[in-house]
């Protein structure tokens, strides 16, 4: 039985995680969304190609990630790699080695350097919404 991957939860998972509210990814997305619509979109089931590219490219993730990723699969690696720490075997070298394929620090002041970018513009909108007034 094939399991079916709910790129709409992903989404917001992915959002999430990257510390955004809806109200953020519309933003990212331009000028035809809006919070109503990014909560549209995190309730479907499938997503079109095209616009995960769009989602993926403002998260600044993989298309595939959001289209593989498997909340029970990734539990059982968790769960597996947390036993292996638990047992009394040499098994628990195969999850100490892991080689990350980044710089954790790199990409949290990447996040740092985007989250600053977001409040910018929020403020100079803000001030251009106080000017018109």
């Amino acid at each position: 039985m094939e399991k079916i991957i709910h790129h709409g939860r992903n989404v917001k998972r992915f959002r999430e995680m990257m510390g955004l509210k809806q109200e953020g990814l519309a933003m990212a997305l331009g000028d035809d969304w809006n919070q109503r619509k990014i909560s549209l979109l995190e309730q479907k089931d499938v997503i079109e190609d095209d616009l995960l590219e769009q989602v993926a490219a403002a998260l600044k993730v993989p298309t595939d990630s959001i289209k593989n990723f498997d909340e029970e699969a990734a539990a059982n690696i968790i769960a597996n790699t947390f036993t292996s720490f638990t047992s009394n075997d040499n098994s628990t070298l195969n999850a100490v080695s892991y080689q990350c394929t980044f710089n954790p620090i790199d990409k949290i002041v990447e996040l740092y350097e985007e989250l600053l970018k977001s409040e910018r513009e929020k403020l100079e909108m803000l001030k251009g919404l106080l000017e018109k007034k």
